[in-house]
């Protein structure tokens, strides 16, 4: 990740991602190993005062997988902790 170019590489690779993909990775990245809750995501992403659902947050995380992990049926970047949110193991 590369915050200053804007750019997310995978395997050295650059991934292509939407400006609210990127702040969903910055957001992961800056909490590292920490759970996420989809409201401190749509907090911290979307903005204070944003009216959303849930499940906005799990539709955004879906794309992302796609793009990130090698088998996105498998996570091991972006994994959901049942029942608060999300964690990233990266």
């Amino acid at each position: 990740m590369d915050f200053s170019r804007r750019e997310l590489r995978r395997a050295g690779k650059p991934v292509e991602v939407t400006s609210l993909e990127f702040k969903l990775v910055t957001a992961f990245i800056r909490s590292r190993g920490r759970v996420l809750t989809r409201e401190q995501l749509l907090d911290e992403v979307w903005g204070p005062g944003t009216f959303v659902t849930d499940r906005v947050v799990d539709n955004q995380i879906v794309s992302l997988r796609r793009k990130i992990e090698s088998e996105p049926a498998r996570t091991c970047y972006l994994v959901s902790v049942r029942g608060v949110g999300y964690r990233f193991d990266g």
